[in-house]
């Protein structure tokens, strides 16, 4: 069992900058897949970014590419988004969520935080 807990979100103009984070309990987070996605309002959940255990594989959605870096520190339980350039139409809620493969559909990860609100304005 794993609990997700997001932070970071905010209002912030175009072309700032947020961290997200997110903090996980239970014993098996070091081994789990991590990923954030994201949802906008009248839109379906979709995938931002994801990250292995070892932290030696990421990836990204291609609009993202270049302006967002996950990681993720397996000592203090937490994964980050650091999310440069904001564009708005990155305004979505921002979830995170843990699994075991490194796929791109909601469907592969079992366990979801509640998401932070990530507005950006022109």
């Amino acid at each position: 069992q794993v609990q997700l807990v997001e932070s970071g979100g905010g209002l912030v103009q175009a072309g700032g900058s947020l961290r997200l984070s997110c903090a996980a309990s239970g014993r098996t987070f070091s081994k789990n897949v991590m990923a954030w996605f994201r949802q906008a309002p009248g839109k379906g959940r979709e995938f931002v970014s994801s990250i292995s255990w070892s932290d030696s594989n990421t990836s990204y959605r291609d609009s993202v590419k270049g302006r967002f870096t996950i990681s993720r520190d397996n000592t203090k339980n937490t994964v980050y988004l650091q999310m440069n350039s904001l564009k708005p139409e990155d305004t979505a809620v921002y979830y995170c969520a843990a699994g075991w493969s490194m796929g791109r559909a909601s469907q592969e990860y079992d366990y979801w935080g509640q998401g932070t609100q990530v507005t950006v304005s022109s």
